[in-house]
């Protein structure tokens, strides 16, 4: 399959599932294709044929744009260099959850989530280490005796009813011993239950964005800087809550395509979007308003922006 029907198929699916998607990021460099939102939820998602190419910048970018959107990073490919990847099973690539599209459906459209998820040393799963220790004591059973039913030490039992994770086959003979399912499934959008990542830093700043990050930060924003995706920054504003995809360039045609991105990637996380240009006489590109680098410069406080990006960000 190419990837550009791969593409394809996976925003189907997420449409079919009552995801409202973002227009594809179709501008380098992109850390994501997509965003997608429902309800709460609010996915960015890669989509690979071979995820080996999902390298640790873009995944951190990744993580970064799920802090500051409040979105979960997802990718969903078809295969490794060696290998497919198997359904029903959560991979995971520099933190961040990695699903074959058969796995995706289900999560998403049938609304089953995986049990598996893959680590150094094979496929594993949570097993719900109370409901395991009731069984057990059901049966009468001592740490020693179920330690000898699977054939390892009283110790490693003792830590399964603690919550340690145990590998598919082990977790088949329990369920099989106690017929009955002790398996909790991978919840995807807290991948940090599984794995213990530190939070990744704010990217560097690009030199060309200096002077527009000290503006934005003189009146009274946050800025994360972004290296790889559609826009410069996500800027906030943690007195009114508010969220910025914020970009900044000569008004060229790429940069008319990446203000129009952005306002359809605002419109899914429930952001506003601006982008700072040197000169033009627009207002706005769709819901993107455009201010220019001498109005921008000239703003004395928070609100003033707000109020110039309010006034502008209205469709053409």
């Amino acid at each position: 399959m190419s990837r550009s029907a791969l593409v394809g198929n996976v925003i189907a699916m997420l449409e079919d599932a009552g995801f409202l998607v973002s227009d594809r990021c179709a501008v380098r460099p992109k850390s994501f294709d997509v965003a997608a939102r429902r309800g709460k939820e609010i996915i960015l998602v890669k989509i690979l044929g071979n995820i080996d190419s999902f390298d640790t910048p873009i995944g951190m970018e990744m993580r970064r744009l799920g802090m500051y959107l409040d979105a979960t990073p997802i990718v969903i490919g078809l295969r490794t260099r060696d290998e497919k990847l198997d359904p029903g099973v959560v991979y995971f690539r520099h933190g961040v959850p990695v699903l074959s599209p058969d796995t995706a459906m289900d999560l998403f459209v049938e609304e089953v989530p995986p049990l598996i998820y893959a680590a150094p040393g094979g496929l594993y799963v949570n097993i719900d280490g109370s409901v395991l220790a009731d069984a057990r004591k059901d049966r009468d059973w001592s740490l020693g005796r179920l330690a000898t039913e699977l054939g390892v030490s009283r110790r490693t039992v003792s830590k399964y009813e603690d919550g340690m994770n145990a590998s598919v086959e082990v977790a088949v003979q329990l369920e099989g011993l106690f017929e009955a399912p002790l398996t909790d499934p991978i919840d995807v959008f807290d991948p940090e239950s599984i794995h213990d990542d530190d939070d990744p830093d704010d990217a560097e700043i690009d030199p060309d964005d200096e002077q527009l990050v000290t503006v934005l930060t003189r009146v009274g924003f946050d800025v994360h800087p972004t290296r790889r995706s559609p826009f410069k920054a996500v800027s906030e504003d943690d007195r009114e809550r508010i969220k910025m995809l914020t970009g900044h360039s000569a008004f060229t045609r790429t940069a008319k395509k990446r203000a129009k991105i952005m306002s359809s990637v605002g419109n899914v996380t429930q952001t506003t979007s601006v982008y700072v240009v040197e000169d033009t006489n627009r207002e706005s590109v769709e819901e993107t308003a455009l201010i220019q680098r001498e109005e921008i410069e000239a703003i004395d406080d928070s609100d003033s922006l707000r109020d110039l990006i309010r006034e502008r960000a209205k469709t053409d």
